[in-house]
């Protein structure tokens, strides 16, 4: 999770942010790259006296026009295939149900029969020794690591969102509809967020916590709390 003196993301916890990450970075370089050489040129233009030759240049006007499309290229091809690989849902091993509601989400685990349950956040005066302050629940998501997973995302009364920043995932919730996402856990650990629209007066006493398991303690559970 995010400390107060980080500049950069979070560990990246899934695939799909893994790619976020690199193309921040690779969009980073090219904007470096822009303006250092905005830069070069200003002051060139500040310290040198411009000739004709470099006024009614056809070349510059050329290699300037061009330019800018290469850069946006570069930047729109990696962007549009991250975007496509995020909508891509591809026989999920589990799917998972988040529903919004003034101000606590409740979950359904639809593969299983009577698996379903509300989480709270946990009260600063409840609070165990160790745990989070606005970011501990009563009852986490448990999934299953490494394990495709499709979660579909509505809400009860108003707008919500579903945000998980190690995953990548960012999803609106709408009365109403069904929207849906996934990600895959690639490591164990447990992975905080919070509703991600504005809901209301406790609209920031929404946390979403996100335990990542292996598959024998995850059978475990399901198990146990479908009982």
């Amino acid at each position: 999770m995010a400390n107060h003196s980080q500049f950069g993301f979070q560990d990246a916890s899934s695939p799909i942010m893994e790619e976020l990450v690199e193309f921040h970075d690779h969009a980073l370089m090219v904007a470096l790259a822009i303006c250092s050489l905005v830069l070069y040129l200003l002051m060139l233009m500040l310290m040198e006296k411009l000739s004709s030759n470099t006024v009614d240049a056809q070349e510059v006007e050329l290699i300037w026009t061009i330019l800018p499309a290469i850069v946006l290229i570069l930047l729109a091809l990696p962007s549009l295939q991250i975007l496509y690989m995020m909508d891509e849902i591809d026989e999920p091993d589990l799917t998972l149900k988040a529903i919004g509601h003034q101000w606590y989400w409740s979950y359904e685990y639809t593969d299983f029969k009577d698996l379903a349950f509300d989480s709270y956040m946990i009260p600063t005066t409840e609070l165990p020794p160790g745990h989070f302050r606005l970011l501990e629940v009563d009852h986490r998501v448990i999934v299953p690591m490494e394990s495709p997973i499709r979660i579909i995302v509505t809400a009860d009364d108003v707008l919500h969102s579903w945000a998980v920043p190690s995953l990548g995932v960012k999803t609106d919730a709408i009365p109403g509809r069904l929207n849906q996402t996934s990600f895959i856990t690639t490591r164990p650990g447990v992975f905080y967020g919070q509703c991600s629209e504005i809901c209301g007066a406790n609209h920031s006493y929404m946390p979403i916590v996100v335990e990542s398991t292996s598959l024998t303690h995850f059978e475990s559970w399901s198990t146990l709390l479908s009982s």
